[in-house]
């Protein structure tokens, strides 16, 4: 081998020489064209470097969306946040002009006869039972309520009386409830009578008056009011209003129906009556 390349060393180099000259020339030629091997391997490589440019530029436009939903998803959360937040405000807001309200018109209407010790209460719950009426206030003996005191809405209608208190709460017998039983006054002629609750009268929201005065010629739409007597309960405050006379079962007596002023259903916030004193 060693005699071989001393012997043929010199046409060796001549040959790479040529070959060197001859791949020139080629290249010159092809005009920077590829050479065969190199056309080659860029035909196999070139499906493989395409497919891996769009699978990263898919993963990458995946990552992207990705990416904006979350944000999307974060703004539009925080968008919700602030949305409730506003109409916890708005609520808040407009209870505060409903609750100014009410407190104008009990200040605008009260009975410049009388001096009251008040209470604003709101009503948290109802009586769900066929066998009474009431109504569950906010506020208790820790603000000064006690049994037996009445209550009222913002127009000073009656609304009932204070039955049970607790430290923070108290149960109002409304005055539709069929134990419920007070004095009445009719304003047009003045006569006397008594304001009582009955189970029957109570599915429909109403209650009675009994024991009418004697040729009391009630007419419907006649207002009655609480009369005061026994000193317990105020008078003036608006029971409600007439709507019929009926004979009881037995024939004997007449009563009439009334129909109260205030909307027992729809009641938010009413005012107890604590103490009054008479004004001379």
């Amino acid at each position: 081998m060693k005699d071989f390349f001393r012997h043929n060393g010199i046409l060796i180099l001549i040959a790479a020489i040529l070959l060197a000259l001859v791949t020139a020339v080629v290249s010159m030629l092809l005009g920077g064209k590829a050479n065969p091997l190199a056309n080659l391997v860029g035909i196999v490589t070139t499906p493989v470097r395409n497919g891996i440019s769009a699978v990263t530029n898919w993963a990458e436009e995946r990552y992207s969306d990705a990416f904006e939903q979350e944000q999307m998803k974060e703004e539009l959360e925080a968008l919700k946040q602030e949305n409730a937040e506003l109409k916890a405000k708005e609520r808040e807001y407009e209870a505060a002009i409903q609750e100014n309200q009410r407190l104008y018109n009990l200040l605008e209407l009260t009975p410049k006869d009388k001096q009251f010790t008040k209470e604003a209460a709101m009503v948290t719950a109802r009586s769900t039972s066929n066998w009474e009426s009431t109504l569950t206030l906010s506020k208790g003996t820790n603000q000064g309520i006690a049994v037996d005191n009445c209550v009222v809405d913002e127009y000073w209608n009656l609304v009932g009386v204070v039955a049970e208190v607790g430290e923070n709460w108290c149960t109002v017998r409304t005055l539709i409830d069929a134990n419920m039983e007070l004095g009445g006054q009719l304003v047009r002629t003045g006569g006397a009578a008594i304001l009582e609750g009955d189970l029957a009268l109570m599915e429909e929201g109403k209650l009675k008056l009994t024991y009418l005065p004697e040729n009391s010629q009630l007419m419907s739409g006649d207002l009655v009011t609480t009369s005061g007597r026994g000193g317990v309960y105020p008078s003036g405050l608006v029971a409600g209003h007439v709507e019929e006379v009926r004979t009881d079962a037995s024939g004997m007596t007449d009563y009439a129906v009334i129909v109260p002023e205030t909307d027992l259903d729809n009641l938010q916030q009413v005012f107890v009556i604590k103490d009054f004193t008479i004004v001379e």
